[in-house]
């Protein structure tokens, strides 16, 4: 009788984390700086490149101690004048500590909150209220996140959103996935579309020579389209996952991942949704709408009625860190349980921090290197031939790898739209049409690329791994992407 042979163990590839990711493109971008050559335009009093004065400079080649010392160097930022470190947009001057700051304040503020057992409560009251027809709040919170991206770029603002939304989808017999998805889809779409976002249109639109409304039609006609399919896309998803729970991306963590967000085991056990529960999520929600009424310039999109603060991270962190406070006062916590609460919680947002650093060390070395604007000027050689509608088209294809080298939406706005606009004028093709590439293509990207910290931070909150969004959100992109590239061919084809 033959002996029988052990069967082989198979192993099982594990995708690396959003850590190991980043710190390998760091890694991939510092040798890139010695293959490509370093070159640098004229500029002119603001500092804005001039088209058609490329020259080659001294090259800057990042080495090992530029590559280890990148992420510091991203989350404090600053040098400029020839000192280099970043230089994509006036905020990126100071860095990323002021966007980690925000989110570990987030994390405190969400620390106290999670503790009074409000939002454990308002899930339940509304997956109660809901029934059966929970399905009807994707679209409805897809089309309020769109709404933020479309008129001022919500961002980094909506990763204060995720735990709330996420343990709402999972409490409705959804998943961690269909969470992530309602809030990045909903805004990244919005973005993709942006009709007034000051922070990615307006700039665009400014240093084009042209109205901020110029060319409204064309991303509207992409925002409504754009956010047709990703409805359809995550409903779709989420009934499949409604329907039978092992058909889930994240199936294997449905267990888990109801203790981390639900915090209960069961909706009887959900606490009650006292008054003062109430009173507390009353305020949990009052903090976001003073944030939206904040970073709004309400000015600049011609409302005067509503004073413009023009807030930012820091401001925002502050915002938080208050409102955080004031809950804890309402839930009456001790002071050293007010304060062990809010540490919790920005403890859990820690690796969200590190991850916006990693993100934006990328910046930091292909700035240092001097390479930024030699592939800006590899896309000018290849767009200066082409015809109207092909002009458009590559153009928009050529800004998806420009917006993984410089996730910034402003800093991309203001590295390339001084040489992009006129070069679309010597092909007859509408300055507005190079804005809505510019835009549209930036925020697509920003749906998955591992260099922008929403991207990375919302799937560390989400649970979810980086493989396993890409799978979901991939073939949706394609057809984001194909939708795009139709309107703008059907813009230049009517305004030709």
């Amino acid at each position: 009788m033959a002996a029988e042979v052990p069967e082989k163990k198979k192993s099982k590839f594990a995708f690396p984390t959003a850590y190991t990711i980043l710190a390998l493109l760091v890694v991939i971008v510092a040798a890139l700086t010695f293959v490509i050559p370093a070159g640098k335009y004229d500029t002119d009093a603001e500092g804005l490149p001039i088209p058609g004065t490329y020259h080659v400079v001294e090259s800057n080649p990042q080495r090992l101690r530029d590559a280890i010392l990148a992420p510091i160097n991203g989350m404090y930022g600053v040098k400029d004048a020839e000192g280099y470190v970043n230089v994509y947009n006036e905020g990126a001057l100071y860095g990323a500590i002021d966007v980690a700051m925000f989110i570990l304040m987030i994390g405190g503020f969400l620390g106290i909150t999670m503790k009074t057992g409000a939002i454990d409560a308002g899930i339940a009251y509304i997956v109660k209220r809901l029934g059966g027809n929970g399905k009807i709040l994707i679209p409805i919170l897809m089309i309020i996140f769109a709404a933020g991206g479309t008129s001022y770029g919500m961002a980094e603002e909506s990763l204060a959103f995720y735990p709330l939304i996420i343990a709402a989808m999972i409490a409705l017999g959804y998943d961690a996935v269909t969470g992530v998805a309602v809030v990045m889809l909903g805004a990244g779409i919005g973005v993709i579309g942006s009709t007034i976002n000051p922070f990615a249109t307006g700039i665009a639109s400014g240093f084009a020579g042209i109205p901020l409304a110029e060319g409204i039609f064309y991303r509207i006609l992409i925002l409504v389209g754009g956010l047709a399919l990703g409805i359809w896309w995550v409903m779709r998803y989420a009934a499949r996952v409604h329907k039978d729970p092992t058909q889930s991306m994240v199936a294997g963590m449905k267990q888990a991942n109801e203790e981390h967000f639900l915090r209960t085991g069961s909706q009887a056990e959900a606490p009650e949704f006292t008054t003062r529960r109430k009173v507390v999520l009353g305020l949990f929600i009052l903090s976001f709408v003073i944030m939206i009424v904040g970073v709004i310039p309400w000015s600049d999109l011609g409302i005067n009625r509503i004073a413009t603060r023009y807030w930012w991270f820091a401001e925002l962190a502050a915002l938080f860190l208050v409102m955080g406070i004031i809950i804890g006062i309402v839930w009456r916590m001790k002071e050293s349980e007010l304060v062990g609460n809010f540490i919790d919680g920005a403890r859990d947002m820690v690796g969200v921090a590190l991850v916006v650093a990693l993100a934006r060390g990328i910046s930091v070395l292909m700035t240092n290197g001097l390479i930024i604007d030699t592939v800006l000027h590899w896309c000018e050689q290849v767009l200066a031939p082409l015809g109207p509608v092909a002009f458009i088209n590559v153009i928009y294809l050529l800004y998806l790898p420009l917006s993984f080298l410089i996730p910034s939406s402003s800093g991309l706005a203001t590295v390339t739209m001084p040489i992009m606009a006129p070069l679309a004028g010597f092909a007859g093709v509408p300055e507005n049409l190079v804005v809505t590439a510019y835009q549209s293509a930036s925020g697509l990207l920003n749906l998955f690329t591992p260099t922008f910290a929403v991207v990375t931070g919302a799937l560390l909150i989400g649970r979810v791994p980086i493989a396993t969004w890409w799978k979901f959100v991939l073939p949706l992109v394609v057809l984001l992407g194909v939708l795009t590239m139709l309107v703008l061919s059907i813009g230049v084809l009517i305004q030709v």
